[in-house]
């Protein structure tokens, strides 16, 4: 468990530095394009770095704009631009532990709500204030154990 909890600090602290990157919006024409043009370079000229020809650029462009274009390939046109590609995964929850935390949550609520239904069953129905201490009890255990259920 140390050795998942320490990739797991590590790999947060990777993604927390993206948080702001997440808020910058692509040029509608595609950084490519953008880049180059902002840059002064032609079709050819960018083509010629890249040893294609510049319809080979056009179609990289129309890739990149409609999302098809492979991240090797963006990797090769910011070499032959001098700049670097940087990708990453930025949790929709801000952080991994609060994505797991969400997770580990709802699973919790639906074993403690399916536990506590049996009970009702049984007349031993348990008050609010109880189901909500078993769901914060369950969200903890399964963050420690973090099956892989969790997952499902």
């Amino acid at each position: 468990m140390e050795k998942k909890s320490l990739q797991l600090q590590q790999l947060n602290s990777k993604m927390l530095s993206f948080t702001e990157v997440q808020k910058i919006t692509p040029p509608p024409i595609g950084w490519i394009k953008a880049v180059r043009n902002a840059i002064g370079m032609s079709l050819l000229q960018l083509g010629n770095r890249l040893s294609i020809t510049k319809q080979s650029v056009q179609d990289m462009e129309r890739r990149e704009k409609d999302g098809s274009i492979t991240i090797k390939s963006l990797r090769e046109v910011a070499s032959a631009l001098d700049m670097n590609l940087i990708y990453g995964f930025v949790p929709k929850d801000g952080s991994l532990d609060a994505l797991i935390e969400r997770k580990a949550k709802n699973l919790a609520t639906q074993i403690v709500l399916r536990t506590n239904n049996s009970m009702k069953l049984e007349d031993q129905e348990n008050s609010k204030q109880r189901i909500e201490k078993a769901i914060q009890e369950r969200t903890t255990a399964i963050i420690n154990e973090m099956p892989k259920t969790l997952w499902d």
